[in-house]
């Protein structure tokens, strides 16, 4: 089997100048082109090797095109076919696109259309595939990707990280920014633990208000504060044998570091309002959005006491090649039945540089799902904070690259309206590697004509 290329195109012609110079176009166009001259001499090439698209003429001595479309669907029903017409055969062409052909180009034609027309095929049938790809992952998720959804290198990483660190019962430190998931990671730790079978105990150190924050950990006695009518146990001691997972525990007060401190050291809890001590067996998880030790008022002793073993969680935008997976995920958990997202939304969601990281990208998703009218490019123009990407601190090289690229393309485009020629002078790119990047970027020669 021959090695599958992204720009791999069939071409079945039967005239031999016709055929030539077509070839002879879109291989300058950056196409890899394998002609024929009938569709049976093509249909066996064709099961045996990958194509991106296929481009044959109608009338064809033996099988016509319409006849090679349908064994071809038959065999591979998402394939595009892209059929080239004579004028009276405008009308069979018609009925061939309700049968599923992808477009048609009636003779004679522009060379840039049907290459602009090829590329869009090619843009599809590519964005299908991966669909289907991220619906085939998806669907059979098993164990911890099921909860931390990834193909990206990291987060293969990430999950390989938990399974050695969940079973050695030692504290940890989740770093990472906010929306990243850290208390899920915190959860998956506790779920591939020995100490599954007791509480995840989750305290957010951020939302306490201080004049609480003893009571909340250490429980209280009745009658120790004004208000204390029954007695309550504490967080610490409530996920004795468990595990106990501090969210932004650079929050934490200076008292209560002390306390907490103590209780790492002697292993045991009192309540407020008692002299009685309560032995507790914990496994402390805790997270926060940078290094504890850039902190000064946390207390170095602590810290050395909770770092013993540290994860970092990616943001969204150093692992951008799963945000289309974890949208279709959340789309579907809001909607089973949800349309698919189109080219340009997908577009939309891999060019946002997400501070708000997963959680935002379930948002979107969310509102996606819930609301037909709207597009995904819409939903991020209206987020509350859209800073331009290329300004933002901490985005990547290659993402300001690739933003800044496509702005000049675009520019170029547009100032020569679309005339292939000037712009490959103007920015001396050769045909092939201009006609693969507006591929990349989605740019139609089409959209800058006058």
């Amino acid at each position: 089997m021959e090695v599958v290329t992204e720009q791999k195109i069939a071409l079945i012609e039967d005239d031999p100048v016709v055929r030539h110079t077509t070839q002879q176009w879109l291989d300058l166009a950056g196409f890899d082109v394998q002609s024929f001259e009938t569709a049976e001499t093509a249909l066996g090439s064709i099961k045996d090797n990958s194509f991106c698209a296929i481009v044959s003429d109608v009338r064809l001595p033996g099988q016509s095109g319409l006849d090679l479309m349908q064994q071809v669907k038959a065999v591979n029903p998402s394939i595009p076919i892209v059929l080239i017409t004579g004028h009276g055969d405008v009308d069979m062409a018609v009925k061939a696109l309700q049968k599923g052909a992808f477009d048609f180009i009636e003779k004679p034609f522009e060379p840039e259309r049907l290459s602009d027309t090829i590329s869009q095929a090619i843009a599809h049938y590519q964005s299908s595939k991966h669909w289907k790809s991220r619906q085939h992952y998806l669907k059979n998720l098993q164990g911890m990707e099921q909860t931390l959804i990834g193909q990206s290198a990291v987060m293969k990483e990430l999950r390989e990280q938990i399974h050695k660190v969940a079973n050695i019962d030692t504290h940890v430190i989740i770093y990472g920014d906010t929306g990243c998931g850290k208390e899920v990671v915190a959860q998956c730790l506790h779920q591939y633990s020995l100490r599954s079978k007791h509480a995840f105990v989750p305290v957010n150190c951020g939302a306490i208000p201080e004049t609480l924050f003893e009571s909340e950990l250490f429980g209280h006695e009745i009658g120790a504060f004004t208000g204390a009518a029954k007695k309550r146990v504490g967080k610490l001691e409530f996920a004795d044998k468990g595990t106990l997972f501090f969210d932004e525990i650079e929050s934490m007060p200076a008292a209560m570091q002390v306390k907490v401190l103590r209780v790492i050291q002697e292993n045991t809890v009192e309540r407020v309002g008692s002299n009685q001590s309560h032995h507790v067996n914990l496994r402390i998880i805790s997270a926060a959005k940078s290094p504890l030790l850039n902190h000064p008022e946390f207390r170095q002793d602590l810290f050395y006491r909770l770092n013993v073993a540290q994860l970092y969680l990616p943001p969204l935008k150093e692992r951008e090649e799963d945000a289309l997976l974890l949208f279709d995920h959340f789309t579907q958990q809001a909607n089973s039945n949800t349309r698919r997202a189109s080219r340009a939304d997908q577009d939309a969601l891999l060019s946002y540089h997400w501070p708000g990281n997963v959680r935002e990208l379930r948002n979107v998703a969310m509102r996606f799902a819930l609301d037909d009218s709207v597009t995904v490019g819409e939903i991020l123009s209206s987020q509350p904070t859209t800073p331009n990407p290329t300004k933002q601190q901490g985005v990547s090289l290659a993402i300001q690259m690739q933003s800044f690229e496509k702005k000049v393309l675009h520019e170029c485009l547009n100032r020569h309206h679309g005339c292939i020629s000037d712009v490959m002078q103007e920015l001396d790119l050769p045909r092939r590697t201009l006609n693969q990047k507006m591929l990349k970027y989605a740019l139609s020669r089409s959209d800058y004509i006058d």
